[in-house]
């Protein structure tokens, strides 16, 4: 099923031989890979078991593997294949050659009302077909939003997403894009990614989040109240 490279790193997993890192996380590293026979390029996502146990993520990687099982959107990262082995799970994805929307709007700025539009189109018919499927987000923002060879958007990184029937109080995402009723503990719902839709918009058209502070308490008040900088 494996083969090493000699230096504890795999060479090829499954029907893939992996090549060049592509990003380090808290649990491993992401590696670009092709299949042996027909050459399609993958992500494979190597996350190691001992530190998944260490941090007490397990049931967070099983949540995020099952939710992206359920997804099949041309705006949604694609899981293909599971392999586990004794000592990590590797997760087999769509690979995404463009890169991040963050660095494409610091890139440039700002986005003409076009290209935003073009983007704010396909980010919400993810979001859609997530939340038909009974699936929050809870972490959307530039960074978990990555650009294909054509340009289109492919949504990422579903660690805080959750299947939901009803209203959640977890606090979890990132601070500048957190709805008003997760800073107030009020529960929260679909909503909470609506709102992030709203934040990634503003920011897609003028390069900043409204909501901006050094201190994040200040910026939680600031969402309260809806106050944007200026």
């Amino acid at each position: 099923l494996a083969e090493n490279a000699g230096d504890g790193e795999p060479r090829v997993i499954g029907t893939y031989r992996l090549s060049k890192t592509l990003g380090i996380g808290a649990f491993g590293r992401v590696k670009l890979a092709e299949h042996v026979t027909t050459g399609h390029k993958v992500a494979v996502k190597i996350l190691n078991r001992a530190k998944i146990v260490a941090l007490d993520m397990s049931e967070k990687v099983k949540r995020e593997i099952n939710i992206l099982q359920r997804c099949t959107h041309p705006h949604i990262i694609r899981l293909y294949e599971v392999i586990d082995t004794p000592t990590d799970i590797f997760v087999v994805m769509e690979y995404v050659s463009n890169g991040e929307l963050f660095d494409y709007i610091v890139s440039k700025g700002r986005l003409a009302p076009d290209e935003a539009r073009h983007f704010f189109h396909q980010i919400i018919s993810g979001v859609e077909y997530c939340h038909y499927h009974h699936i929050v987000h809870r972490d959307l923002k530039p960074e978990n939003l990555l650009l294909d060879a054509q340009g289109y958007i492919k949504m990422i990184d579903f660690g805080f997403a959750k299947v939901l029937r009803e209203k959640t109080w977890t606090l979890c995402g990132t601070p500048e894009y957190l709805a008003p009723e997760i800073i107030l503990n009020k529960g929260h719902g679909f909503g909470a990614d609506w709102w992030c839709v709203g934040i990634l918009t503003y920011e897609c058209l003028t390069g900043t989040t409204p909501f901006v502070s050094n201190d994040p308490m200040e910026g939680y008040r600031k969402i309260i109240r809806s106050e944007e900088h200026t």
